[in-house]
């Protein structure tokens, strides 16, 4: 980050009207660089208030401009709040693009780790969101959030914690829902305890537990921190319907057997809800089974493969390849 831009984004005054003016001020007496660390940070200022489409229009704007004059360190902040833009926009092949960029553009001098804390945030958040890849998002968001923590800077304590949160949503996607509070105990998480930590735990343990119904109060009581992270509000859908698969796991495991009317009220969802999951669960190989006409549901145990069946067909195999070679040698004999 170059010192200006260090200098601007460590002005809390300077709101959007404000930055526009000195944009303006900068334009007039001719000051190019000092107008470009402005525009920067009213990039990330549009983002802040999630106007991401002027974002996206300013920042494609000046990344033309920077590339022409070799200004990397703020090309580098430029391209990943476009990254940014777009990911909240939906558009994941351009957020990847610009990213991809500024990794590039990063990796070819010294980066501040402020600033690669941020690019690997945005990795993570990519990985999840565009190819549901959470093992590598995991140790992006890893990465990041011990790098945050690194910094000895209060402000950002928040991408701290945004890191944390993001690396416990990882942790509940991937099964490894235990993780998250031996994570928590340790003494770098432990300083950033408060309701956001708290509201991870709470996630944590409902998926432990496999209990729908503790998910869903976890986001009733924690809702304003947990679904003011982006992060999380992308991936609610795919964490409730996880949640549902493991609360029906838990519902059927100790049966071989059982009516789906039951499970219904278990759960406490619609019975058609709760047989069209099964059904998905079950074309899915999530557990062997299948469901019979008159309201049951039928369990499998898993069919488990003895090896010595596969190593008798390859010797068979091999046989029956024998075999043909010796009757082709005795064709060429007679």
């Amino acid at each position: 980050m170059t010192a200006s831009l260090f200098q601007i984004r460590n002005r809390p005054d300077l709101t959007l009207d404000k930055c526009k003016e000195q944009i303006e001020l900068a334009k007039n007496e001719n000051k190019t660089f000092l107008r470009q660390a402005f525009q920067a940070h009213l990039v990330n200022l549009l983002n802040r208030e999630k106007n991401f489409s002027q974002s996206v229009l300013l920042a494609s704007e000046l990344v033309k401009e920077l590339k022409k004059i070799d200004d990397k360190e703020l090309l580098v902040d430029v391209l990943l709040e476009e990254s940014i833009a777009f990911y909240h926009l939906s558009n994941l092949t351009k957020a990847r693009a610009s990213l991809t960029n500024a990794r590039t553009i990063a990796n070819s001098k010294y980066t501040p780790p402020a600033m690669q804390a941020r690019l690997d945030l945005q990795s993570g958040i990519l990985h999840a969101a565009e190819d549901h890849d959470f093992k590598t998002a995991f140790s992006y968001f890893y990465e990041a959030f011990e790098a945050f923590d690194s910094v000895n800077d209060s402000k950002m304590a928040q991408n701290a914690l945004n890191g944390f949160g993001n690396l416990s949503l990882d942790l509940i996607m991937t099964d490894n829902a235990d993780e998250v509070n031996s994570i928590l105990v340790g003494k770098t998480v432990s300083k950033y305890s408060g309701p956001e930590t708290d509201a991870m735990k709470a996630l944590a343990n409902a998926a432990k537990k496999r209990s729908l119904k503790e998910f869903n109060e976890t986001f009733s009581k924690y809702g304003d921190q947990l679904m003011e992270d982006p992060v999380v509000q992308k991936h609610f859908s795919s964490i409730s319907d996880t949640m549902f698969e493991k609360e029906l796991s838990r519902l059927i495991q100790p049966y071989s057997c059982v009516q789906i009317e039951h499970i219904s009220k278990c759960v406490g969802l619609n019975r058609d809800l709760v047989e069209k999951k099964l059904s998905q669960m079950i074309l899915d190989k999530k557990f062997y089974g299948c469901l019979q006409g008159d309201g049951l549901l039928v369990i499998f145990d898993k069919e488990i493969v003895d090896p010595s069946f596969e190593l008798a067909v390859e010797a068979i195999h091999a046989i029956g390849e024998v075999v043909d070679s010796l009757g082709d040698r005795a064709k060429k004999v007679k």
